[in-house]
């Protein structure tokens, strides 16, 4: 029988000296939609049917002189290639639970440390997805937290804190929020923009433009700062102006995309006017800490997916402004693909459908299709 490894593992791999060389026998097409990357993987993609036919002799990629992880979809496949590879010889594991597994994956990274505020960024790698938590004197902030809330609860208990407040930047469509869910377990205040849960029951604060939420020390400030476009009730968050919390609005390679809504046109000028009159008046020296990243080169030396503002501004035109004419027709017609089932994702986001847990899990499979990016 051969041996799993957890995704633990392989990310505590990736993170080697030696990094990990990744063995996909899915098909080419699902590969080249959404497969693990990262500056620590190397990674081939050959279906199992060919090496059944074939032998694994005849693909000379893959090495018989380091440890190989096969990867399939739930697990089921790649079980059957590292016996087959296993049996001739080579050091193979494959990834228990597949890419269904890697999607369900997070790990927290320290932004930044301080008397006052910690600020970790919790990176969801397989869909893109960041997520924050923010503590100050026993009491703390989560920002745009993914469904699987124990995540959130863990790193609560490690730090020893109370959440107090939990904040969508937007109404999410790529992936369903734990939002509601963590603060129904912890007791805190759901917030989130009035606009964006427009026919919903569920229960929600809504943020307004200029809102300054408390926790922890009386000199911490996090300022909500409405900055529609990639939906109308998106909203940023600006904490001791010092970190710019994004949402979807900008990435570090690009702006939130306008056309999820059919709008795409109105919400490329609402965005043009975020740039303009909100992102602009904003210091260079911000530090930038989006809701998605699309690359992992995007990551930074500490580890965690950001920008300064100013850098932004001299890489990415669409931060110019510009003529508005110009940024609306360009925004507008960059978007790509749309997330797979994103329509029903934003239903359950709004708490108007339910699904179960493994329903959730097929719901969210797939990469982050949620920026513009700059050409450059």
């Amino acid at each position: 029988m051969p041996k799993s490894i957890s995704v633990h593992e392989l990310h505590e791999r990736m993170n080697s000296p030696e990094g990990a060389f990744v063995l996909d026998v899915r098909a080419s097409g699902a590969y080249q939609d959404w497969r693990i990357q990262d500056k620590g993987i190397t990674s081939v993609n050959i279906q199992n049917s060919k090496l059944k036919e074939h032998g694994p002799e005849a693909f000379p990629e893959i090495p018989k002189d380091r440890q190989i992880v096969a990867v399939c979809a739930k697990g089921v496949s790649a079980q059957e290639t590292a016996q087959m590879l296993g049996d001739k010889g080579y050091d193979i594991t494959y990834l228990e639970g597949g890419m269904g597994a890697w999607s369900e994956f997070y790990y927290p990274v320290a932004v930044s440390v301080s008397d006052e505020l910690d600020l970790f960024q919790v990176l969801r790698p397989a869909k893109g997805c960041l997520s924050y938590f923010l503590t100050s004197h026993g009491e703390a902030i989560v920002v745009d937290a993914s469904r699987h809330v124990d995540e959130y609860l863990k790193l609560a208990e490690e730090k020893g804190v109370k959440i107090r407040h939990v904040l969508d930047t937007h109404l999410h469509a790529d992936h369903i929020t734990g939002g509601p869910e963590l603060a129904e377990q912890t007791g805190a205040k759901y917030w989130i923009g009035e606009s964006e849960m427009q026919g919903s029951s569920r229960d929600f604060n809504a943020l307004k433009d200029g809102l300054k939420l408390e926790f922890g020390s009386s000199t911490l400030e996090v300022l909500a700062i409405p900055t529609p476009g990639h939906t109308p009730g998106s909203t940023s968050f600006l904490v001791n102006n010092q970190f710019l919390l994004s949402g979807d609005t900008v990435f570090v390679n690009g702006l939130g995309r306008p056309d999820l809504g059919g709008k795409a046109q109105e919400w490329a000028k609402l965005l043009y006017q975020t740039v303009v009159n909100k992102l602009n008046k904003l210091s260079d020296d911000v530090i930038v800490l989006p809701a998605h990243y699309s690359d992992f080169k995007e990551i930074t030396d500490g580890g965690y997916v950001g920008a300064v503002l100013g850098d932004l501004r001299e890489s990415n035109e669409l931060l110019q402004g510009g003529d508005e004419d110009v940024f609306t027709e360009s925004v507008a017609g960059r978007a790509g693909a749309t997330p797979p089932n994103y329509e029903t994702i934003v239903q359950i986001n709004r708490g108007n459908v339910h699904v179960t847990q493994q329903e959730a899990s097929d719901l969210e499979v797939g990469p982050n299709r949620c920026a513009v990016k700059h050409q450059g």
